[in-house]
């Protein structure tokens, strides 16, 4: 072990004891805490606190670290083999007690018994394990996983399995650009749902599992996306808050809608367009929001918070990152899915890439729009990614005027406050979007954009710019209403 790592503070996988405490139970909770964690090593002979080499008596060394491994066979639950060494530093010697992450959890102290004696490590300390994350250490030392979970006290009818199949193939036809691709997406039937883990056939019947309720918006309790918007760099002042409910799908997409109206808008022009470019790589925000809902721990009872500040974006999911997974790892491609049900399902309406993509793609699209490098945080049991803003003179200015008006406003002041921007050019847009309206009297918003190449902050902007002016009317719902052109 080298001594820069060594004298490197207590931290999430080492700990410090001046010595052997008489009673093992004091050291063994953090044993058992590593094992259940992804490893670590306890440190005897240095002061914690100090960092202060103490060292070990030289003359009983070898019969301590016979005490220790005997103490950690015989303490815990199922059995944990720990590396036991000696090493000199500063001409003292210490004992360096290896845990290795372990595959069949939860471990845990024997004496204790499983719900008293199980630990965990959080943010450098050895905490009691909570029952969610208890739930979730004894489903992965079975290699099972709570979105694929029969769900309890829950029916469904063949009805209600075609309806979900109907409706995750809308979803995959929308988020599809190319015309060519769409006609190649398949249809989903009841035996693909139980391939993917949404459905469970168990004794001849069909069962829903967590993944359908949590598709469905049928889940007892389902969780919600938080967003909001706070002024400055920190949440001690609200300027707008919203919780959005439904399926985990529909909670996605609103979500994403939602920082897409509060962002600022600049433009470009290409050949002989005006393109609007907002000021966060959009594929980026979208794919992040949905990694929180796809890889988010559903034992947690938390909900994803989706926050926008002055400085930056700040999406926090649910749960710690899995053992094995490491955020070195993630900005080298590595993922783990937490809710594979969840994830196959998402793959196949296009709401996600192929996994472990996302990350890698997050860090081109910063460095590309010139932003600095996200940043990634591990931290009391949540996982967090910052995705910072520009900073210039107007930054601050433009936010305020953002977050302190409606969706409507603040897209048409947004643009029409940026320097860059010449609404005269937008003419042809605009003409092109009332012919899309008279032609395909049911699309969406969202449809207009990918057909003509367009944000849909963009298309939002000229249609709410058109209603204002009494030129087209929306009737009915935003999914199944219609347009009617005025003039």
């Amino acid at each position: 072990m080298a001594e820069e790592t060594l004298f490197s503070g207590e931290s999430k996988n080492i700990e410090y004891k001046v010595a052997v405490p008489d009673k093992s139970e004091k050291y063994m909770k953090t044993v058992v805490a590593f094992a259940n964690g992804r490893g670590g090593k306890i440190v005897f002979g240095i002061e914690d606190k100090t960092l202060e080499v103490v060292g070990m008596d030289e003359d009983s060394i070898y019969k301590t670290m016979d005490a220790i491994t005997n103490a950690i066979s015989d303490s815990c639950e199922p059995a944990i083999r720990p590396d036991v060494a000696m090493q000199t530093i500063k001409d003292k010697t210490v004992i360096v007690v290896e845990i290795f992450p372990g595959a069949e959890r939860p471990y845990y102290i024997k004496s204790q018994g499983v719900f008293d004696g199980t630990y965990v490590r959080v943010a450098g300390t050895t905490r009691h394990v909570e029952d969610y994350m208890l739930r979730e250490l004894m489903l992965e030392g079975k290699n099972r996983y709570f979105d694929s979970e029969i769900c309890q006290n829950m029916d469904i009818s063949d009805s209600e399995i075609e309806e979900l199949c109907k409706s995750l193939k809308e979803t995959a036809i929308r988020n599809t650009w190319q015309d060519s691709e769409k006609v190649k997406i398949k249809d989903v039937t009841r035996n693909i749902l139980i391939s993917w883990g949404v459905l469970k056939e168990e004794g001849g019947k069909v069962y829903p599992t967590n993944a359908y309720a949590l598709l469905t918006g049928r889940m007892v309790g389902q969780p919600v996306i938080q967003c909001g918007v706070f002024k400055g760099t920190n949440r001690a002042h609200f300027v707008d808050r919203r919780e959005f409910e439904g399926s985990i799908q529909e909670q996605m997409d609103a979500a994403y809608q939602y920082v897409l109206e509060k962002i600022n808008m600049g433009m470009t022009i290409k050949g002989m367009y005006r393109q609007d470019v907002y000021e966060l790589p959009t594929d980026s925000i979208r794919e992040l929001i949905a990694n929180a809902v796809a890889h988010r721990s559903y034992l947690e009872p938390g909900n994803i918070q989706v926050a926008l500040y002055d400085d930056r974006l700040e999406i926090t999911s649910p749960g710690m990152l899995l053992n094995n997974v490491t955020i070195e790892k993630m900005i080298e491609g590595y993922s783990r899915p937490r809710n594979p049900a969840i994830a196959r399902a998402f793959a196949y309406m296009k709401i996600i890439e192929k996994w472990g993509t996302g990350i890698p793609r997050l860090f081109a699209a910063c460095e590309e729009y010139g932003l600095p490098k996200p940043e990634l945080i591990d931290f009391d049991g949540d996982f967090r990614v910052n995705m910072y803003r520009k900073r210039d003179a107007n930054t601050e200015t433009n936010t305020e005027t953002n977050i302190e008006t409606n969706t409507e406003t603040n897209i048409e002041t947004n643009t029409e406050t940026n320097i860059e921007t010449n609404t005269e050019t937008n003419t042809e847009n605009v003409g092109r979007i009332i012919r899309l309206m008279g032609e395909q009297p049911s699309i969406t918003v969202k449809m207009i954009a990918q057909q003509l190449g367009l944000s849909v902050g963009g298309v939002r902007y000229h249609i709410n710019k058109l209603k204002k002016d009494g030129v087209v009317e929306h009737i009915g719902s935003s999914k199944k209403g219609t347009w009617v052109i005025h003039d």
